[in-house]
This record gives structure tokens, sequence and C-alpha cells, in this order.
């Protein structure tokens, strides 16, 4: 009642800014391989957002399997050809779900919203690990945009759209604190395996690094560490104390 239907020719609304939040944060999430400033890997970040999604998506498929309600959207209701789909011939067909016809028309996988899912996990890593103020601001202005449009299209009910705000929410929440911290890639940290010419050719970048320092420490006479050399001055200087005093006795007894 408080968001008015946007119409079946306008409906393409919601999908747009979607896709435009989805394909921005794969961009995003693979510029390491283009920019020389790397904050993150690749890898370690999608495995932190697959995380979230196949947990999100579990908790979606226990709801919308436990709870059928009537699709609100143009192609479920009464009268259309489309509200139910033709019985399937074979296995296959039950198990792709009429593809892709089930998927673009389906009418009962509601409660709750995967395209929220989707957008508030995107946005929640960026959150996290973007370093735009303006974008993360943008994305969460984009997310609330998206919620109204896609109950203004009728394809999900005010309830699909606000069960999905609070539960990927505290699904990141409690997720992110069981995996491991992601440190930032700046700090030089090599967290992703090696393969065994890298592990080479790094063991011999430390050799050759290390054998520069002794040879700069052999040539600046500071072969030790400087808890040894201030050891070694108080002891020379007690040496020097030492025969300073028997020099001065043996020149008294001398006189």
């Amino acid at each position: 009642m408080a968001l008015p239907e946007l119409g079946q020719d306008k409906g393409y609304l919601s999908e747009t800014i979607f896709s435009s939040i989805f394909i921005s944060f794969v961009l995003w999430t693979f510029h390491p391989f283009i920019y020389h400033s790397k904050r993150f890997y690749t890898v370690l970040i999608w495995r932190r957002v697959l995380a979230f999604l196949v947990a999100s998506q579990f908790l979606r498929i226990i709801t919308f399997y436990s709870t059928q309600l009537p699709g609100p959207n143009y192609h479920c209701r009464e009268g259309s050809k489309l509200a139910t789909l033709p019985p399937p011939n074979s296995v296959l067909e039950v198990l792709l779900i009429n593809f892709p016809r089930g998927v673009l028309f389906g009418c009962g996988d509601l409660i709750f919203s995967s395209h929220m899912i989707f957008t508030l996990v995107f946005v929640r890593t960026y959150q996290k690990y973007g370093s735009k103020r303006f974008i993360k601001f943008l994305a969460w202005f984009m997310a609330i945009i998206q919620s109204l449009l896609i109950i203004a299209s009728r394809k999900h009910y005010s309830v699909d759209v606000v069960v999905a705000w609070y539960t990927v929410n505290l699904v990141v929440f409690f997720v992110d604190n069981k995996l491991p911290e992601m440190p930032d890639r700046t700090s030089g940290l090599h967290l992703l395996p090696l393969s065994s010419k890298e592990k080479e050719g790094r063991q011999k970048e430390e050799k050759d690094s290390k054998l520069k320092d002794e040879f700069h420490k052999l040539l600046n006479g500071n072969h030790a560490d400087p808890t040894d050399r201030r050891q070694r001055a108080q002891m020379n200087g007690r040496h020097d104390e030492d025969i300073n005093h028997a020099l001065s006795e043996a020149t008294a007894n001398g006189t």
C-alpha cells in the first residue's frame, strides 16, 4: 500500500540496479590483477564472500520450503499462462526445475530475497575492505533503493526484503568472526600457497639478502648486534681501568 506498483514495463529498474552492484563488485575484487595498489588477495576475499552466500542461501532454502506464499509477481497471478509450470517429462527436468523457464518465472521461492542476499553481502564486504568512503555510502544507498524497487515491482513481499536485511547482516557478522582475519596485503605477508619454483626463488632472495647484510656489517665493523657492542664496550672500559690501576701501582712502588 505504501509503494504503488511500478508496472510490468518498469520491472527492469530493480534488475538494473542489482546488475550494476553485481558487476561493480566483481570488477573491484579483480582489480589487484590490474592496478599496483593491492590491498587484498582476490582468492581470499572470494572465499569469505562464498562462505557468506552459502550460509545465507542455506537459510533461505529452509524458509521458502517451510512456508509457501502465493507469488506477488505479475506472471504468478490468476489467469497468467506462466502461473503454473508444465509437469516435468524427465528426471533431468525435475533437477533443473524446467530451466531456464522455472528460474525466470518461478513463484514460490520468496522468503527471503536472493537478490538482497547478494547485494548485502557485496556491500558489507566492500564496507570492510574497500577504501573509497563515497562508494561505501553510494553502495548502501543503492541497496536501500533496490529494496524499495523490488517491493514496488511486486517481485517480493516486504517481509522477504525485511527478513533479508537482518538475516544476511547477522550471517555475515557470525561467519566473519569464525573465519581468520584477512591481513592487509600491503604488509608484504605471503598468504597464498607457493609453487616449488616460487619457494626456491624466495629462499634464494632471502639468502642473498642475508649475505648482503653480513657483508655490510663486516665493512662497517658492525658484525655484532648493538647489545653485544655495548657489553664489549663495558668490558673494554673495565679492562682499561684495570690496566691504568696496575700501572699506577707499579709507578708508586718504583718511586
